[in-house]
């Protein structure tokens, strides 16, 4: 399938809502998977659109821009397979995603809780910047079986760290993944647990819920 990428950003770019929904649904109606479509029309165009900006080809108001209206097509696009998908809960099995503290990337998290929600888990997303206190307390309170960390800063390696190990010692032990763009290119073990599972692409996310929404985590 091809995918228009450079005319999806620039649709983001002036935040022409209804222009990127009609590039995202003609995706949905030629048979792209929520995976597929993540991978390679999202993540891509918003990855093209940081090369921009790196590049001073845009502002930083572009690029929040560009982030609302992506924002937006991800709130609506979960809306409509809300309608047309019938989704099945899987046996109460919960997810809690957040981003660390002065975190401020959301778009990759939201991705994946509705991932979750296609292999029918209950999602919580937290949002953005959420200090640990607030984390241990709303991971105390609903008891997630997985809690998902986004991590796109390099130097916030070590508050990663501190994240793991509060959230994992909970008395009720919950899973702990961490996403991010940062984990394609560099090794991050070192500061997680052996228990920790790291995913560098929805791809591996969803290969790791098809074996575990069956399994139990």
């Amino acid at each position: 399938m091809a995918w228009n990428v450079e005319e999806f950003a620039s649709y983001l770019l002036i935040g022409d809502e209804d222009m990127a929904w009609d590039i995202t649904i003609k995706a949905i109606e030629r048979d792209a998977g929520r995976t597929e479509l993540f991978e390679e029309l999202i993540t891509k165009a918003m990855q093209y659109i940081g090369y921009l900006w790196e590049n001073d080809q845009i502002t930083v108001a572009d690029e929040h821009l560009a982030t609302s209206t992506c924002e937006y097509i991800l709130a609506r696009f979960h809306n409509y397979m809300k309608k047309e998908q019938k989704l099945r809960l899987f046996a109460e099995k919960k997810a809690l995603f957040l981003c660390l503290e002065n975190e401020q990337h959301t778009i990759g998290l939201k991705m994946a809780s509705q991932l979750f929600e296609e292999y029918g888990w209950k999602t919580q997303l937290l949002g953005a910047n959420l200090p640990l206190e607030y984390a241990l307390q709303s991971a105390s309170k609903w008891k997630p079986d997985v809690i998902g960390l986004s991590f796109s800063i390099w130097y916030h390696a070590e508050i990663l760290a501190k994240y793991i190990q509060a959230l994992e010692d909970l008395p009720h032990k919950p899973v702990v993944i961490v996403g991010g763009r940062l984990l394609s290119n560099y090794d991050f073990s070192s500061y997680c647990s052996d228990k920790t599972c790291l995913f560098p692409s929805l791809n591996e996310l969803k290969g790791w819920l098809m074996e575990h929404s069956k399994q139990g985590v």
